[in-house]
């Protein structure tokens, strides 16, 4: 079980990087959610994934007596989905609002700061 979803975190990593590398935005975008999902289920896999006893101590207990589940990934896996949801929803508005001011989707082309017909800056100070 921990193997194939070692294999599906390499996968969302490679398919989120090259997403990332792309000239689109959305694309972008879209890397950044993965990449998210993919850091989300490393959580996941490296906090032990096969159904064990929950961390629950007895009644006359002192300390656990068996193999318990660790809370403490499921915890920041919840955290983070939050986070990342909000990160995403930011970043849809960001990426809508360029697309309205400059009319393009190509990160090639928001050349806003450095336009290609002023050439390069100084070089020498």
């Amino acid at each position: 079980m921990e193997a194939a979803l070692s294999l599906v975190v390499a996968i969302l990593f490679s398919v989120a990087i090259y997403m990332l590398l792309s000239k689109h935005i959305i694309r972008m975008l879209l890397g950044t959610v993965l990449l998210g999902n993919g850091v989300n289920l490393l959580i996941f896999t490296a906090g032990r994934v096969p159904a064990i006893t929950p961390p629950i101590i007895p009644d006359g207990a002192d300390h656990l007596e068996a193999v318990t589940a660790n809370p403490l990934p499921q915890a920041l896996i919840l955290t983070a989905i939050v986070i990342s949801f909000s990160f995403f929803a930011f970043l849809l508005v960001l990426a809508y609002r360029a697309y309205q001011d400059l009319g393009t989707d190509d990160s090639d082309e928001m050349r806003v700061a450095e336009p290609e017909e002023q050439g390069l800056p100084p070089l020498g100070y």
